[in-house]
């Protein structure tokens, strides 16, 4: 039986991507997760999952982070990413960053199902325009080999000190220590080759859809 993961913080494309799925596998396994954190649990929960199909925008992600550090962490999962932002570069980033395939919101049902076909067929599905457009470069190519390399609670810290938290929050977000917060800090520095948070942010910033509007974590002692 065809499993399917759906990561999607509206409901209402949830459910139509349910649509667009159960009528090209009728009998297949739908699981679906509102926010990254969600996702991750659920990949975790189904690792033999056929698909995922994930949007770039929803609480926890910042641009092309998740896919990368998903990439990483699951790389036997093939992944769409299914996006209301439809730049052709967007959508090459997307590829170049470990998508198979990219589909855009304004898709009818049609298209995603064909698209969706493709790939669980082992091809890649894209629009033919992001195929145009230039690939991404080798310092944004360096910053997702380095996030790569963090376990998933350092990536989830990351994204927390992304968010602006610090780490007595992040500690009791997470149920551990201040101190095991800073251990977690200082080895995703020295994974990033990094100084400190805020330039630990701007690097995995690189990733976001629109860098330049990042801002900055406060500063405290790591």
């Amino acid at each position: 039986m065809t499993t399917l993961l759906i990561a999607d913080d509206h409901p209402l494309f949830r459910e139509a991507l349910r649509g667009a799925v159960q009528r090209v596998l009728p009998g297949a396994s739908l699981y679906e997760a509102d926010s990254v954190d969600a996702l991750y649990a659920l990949a975790e929960a189904h690792p033999d999952a056929d698909l995922l199909l994930m949007d770039l925008n929803m609480p926890g992600a910042h641009g092309f982070n998740a896919l990368v550090h998903l990439r990483a962490v699951h790389p036997q999962l093939p992944v769409v990413v299914v996006s209301a932002r439809e730049e052709p570069a967007v959508m090459r980033r997307a590829l170049d960053h470990g998508a198979l395939g990219f589909i855009p919101k304004s898709a009818d049902s049609e298209t995603i199902g064909q698209a969706i076909g493709q790939v669980l067929d082992g091809e890649r599905w894209v629009p033919a325009e992001a195929l145009a457009a230039p690939g991404i470069g080798a310092d944004e190519r360096e910053v997702a080999q380095r996030l790569r390399e963090l376990t998933p609670q350092q990536f989830r810290v990351l994204q927390m000190l992304g968010a602006g938290r610090l780490n007595k929050q992040i500690g009791y977000d997470l149920g551990v220590s201040e101190a095991t917060i800073k251990a977690h800090v200082t080895a995703i520095l020295r994974k990033l080759g990094v100084g400190n948070r805020t330039q630990a942010v701007l690097m995995a910033g690189r990733l976001s859809v629109d860098p330049d509007g990042l801002v900055p974590p406060p500063e405290e002692p790591d």
